[in-house]
């Protein structure tokens, strides 16, 4: 058995232990997640969180005009995706956007702690601290947002991405059995959880706009 198997089964084995002691049903079928990968530079994530925060309190409903402010306080527009700009560009977007976009404030939340902003990223059963999170770049220029930022191991990384990733294998499938979703998990929270997880991660090194959550 090579290194990186090892490593990710053991992985994948303290995984399903955690969803167990939370009476999470596991899957001992799903695979092991990919561990050789290329980091992606702290300066890419920063960016990156900091265009979630944006699109995440446009959502909430931040007016438009300081929306587009914080945009080029922080030198955004080069940095946003096409549904980024899609989103933040238009004066009226639809509620179903806001709502959606809102809900990134739990990939910002990811990509914090991947930053070392927030110390952990606690049992998925309710939403993310989004004052505390808003005050990281708000309290902060672009420029000592990226210097003070320290991003954590491949192994932090890989661990969170392995546990969510069964964590959200037990919500699909509750949703699909049409029954209560197990261990008080947000199914909400789960979701955009691996999304930011995954693209961390690079899983199947698809773009911000394109990142699958398969389980």
């Amino acid at each position: 058995m090579s290194i990186f198997l090892d490593k990710a089964s053991k992985r994948k084995k303290r995984s399903e232990k955690l969803l167990q002691n939370h009476d999470v049903p596991v899957n001992k079928f799903l695979p092991v997640i990919e561990s050789d990968f290329r980091m992606r530079e702290v300066e890419e994530v920063a960016k990156r969180a900091m265009c979630v925060c944006v699109c995440a309190v446009k959502g909430e409903g931040l007016e438009q005009e300081t929306v587009l402010q914080l945009i080029e306080k922080y030198d955004l527009g080069n940095n946003l995706t096409r549904e980024e700009k899609e989103f933040i560009y238009d004066e009226a977007p639809s509620q179903h956007e806001r709502t959606q976009f809102s809900w990134k404030y739990e990939c910002y939340w990811v990509l914090l702690w991947a930053l070392g902003y927030v110390e952990e990223l606690t049992y998925p059963d309710s939403i993310c601290d989004v004052p505390y999170a808003v005050r990281q770049m708000a309290n902060r220029t672009a420029e000592s947002f990226i210097n003070e930022s320290v991003l954590r191991t491949k192994t932090e990384l890989l661990d969170e991405a392995d546990l969510i990733f069964r964590t959200h294998w037990a919500v699909r499938q509750a949703q699909l059995d049409q029954v209560e979703t197990p261990g008080n998990l947000d199914g909400g929270v789960v979701m955009e959880r691996h999304y930011a997880l995954n693209w961390l991660v690079r899983f199947m090194d698809q773009e911000w706009d394109e990142v699958a959550t398969h389980t």
